[in-house]
């Protein structure tokens, strides 16, 4: 008789991936790539509203529907991919900033939160600037510094910079001028990298 490490060689072994498997990694693929596709058409109209918006009034008519095709484009984003972090960050902050019909703030903060906690850099960013800028609560500040340091985590430049800045001032922090210098070069180094 045949030892089982021998006759394990022959035996063929079940497959570890099944085909459905491969379709739903296809179907995740092509909702991820249409999601993407509606945020760089909502992205686009923001670019344009950003240009002209110096040469007219905020709440200009004629703004209208550039806003309005960044809304449908990033909501249409969020429906192609509901687990889409930059249609979320970018619905938010077009509710936010942008005088755009139907805009609603509270919506904007869900928006921000959930791309934030989803791991968004950008949406982690935004929020500790938020939470660090209108409110005066220390527990507020302790939030921001949170979603700072998650922004920081990711090596976002713009959190670098502000994180260094706050252990440099010892804002709602100990002071660590090493913390500082740290977040400083690796803020610049991250800023020239992209730069290239």
């Amino acid at each position: 008789m045949l030892p089982r490490a021998l006759l394990a060689k022959f035996i063929p072994k079940p497959s570890t991936f099944s085909r459905f498997q491969f379709s739903q990694q296809r179907g995740l693929h092509s909702r991820n790539k249409k999601a993407m596709e509606f945020i760089a058409k909502g992205w686009n109209a923001l670019k344009e509203v950003d240009r002209v918006i110096d040469y007219c009034e905020l709440n200009d008519r004629r703004l209208i529907p550039l806003l309005n095709t960044a809304k449908e484009n990033f909501e249409l984003a969020l429906e192609a991919d509901n687990t889409n972090t930059h249609a979320r960050y970018w619905l938010s902050r077009l509710h936010m900033k942008y005088h755009v019909p139907g805009a609603n703030k509270a919506v904007a903060a869900a928006l921000l939160v959930e791309a934030a906690d989803m791991g968004d850099a950008d949406a982690q960013y935004a929020l500790g600037c938020h939470l660090r800028v209108e409110n005066d609560d220390v527990h507020s500040d302790q939030q921001a510094f949170y979603y700072l340091e998650k922004a920081v985590d990711q090596l976002h430049p713009d959190a670098l910079y502000l994180l260094g800045a706050v252990y440099l001032t010892g804002d709602c922090v100990k002071k660590d001028i090493a913390s500082a210098l740290w977040c400083f070069h690796r803020a610049s180094e991250k800023a020239t990298y992209e730069r290239k």
